[in-house]
């Protein structure tokens, strides 16, 4: 059981980083300052593949 509990603790923890990583390089992305291999090495938790997905959001919505 605590095996469990703590599995799910990290998954958790592993969501919330992932969508903090991702609101930080949606606010990045939307600034324009900086190119997506910038913002890989400053989101190193995202893969080029996934800020290009946000990117391609970003643009949409604009």
């Amino acid at each position: 059981m605590c095996k469990m509990m703590e599995d799910m603790r990290r998954e958790a923890a592993r969501a919330a980083e992932l969508k903090s990583a991702r609101e930080t390089a949606e606010r990045l992305i939307k600034k324009g300052q900086m190119a997506l291999e910038d913002i890989a090495d400053c989101v190193p938790i995202l893969s080029m593949d996934e800020l290009r997905e946000i990117e391609a959001k970003v643009m949409q919505l604009a």
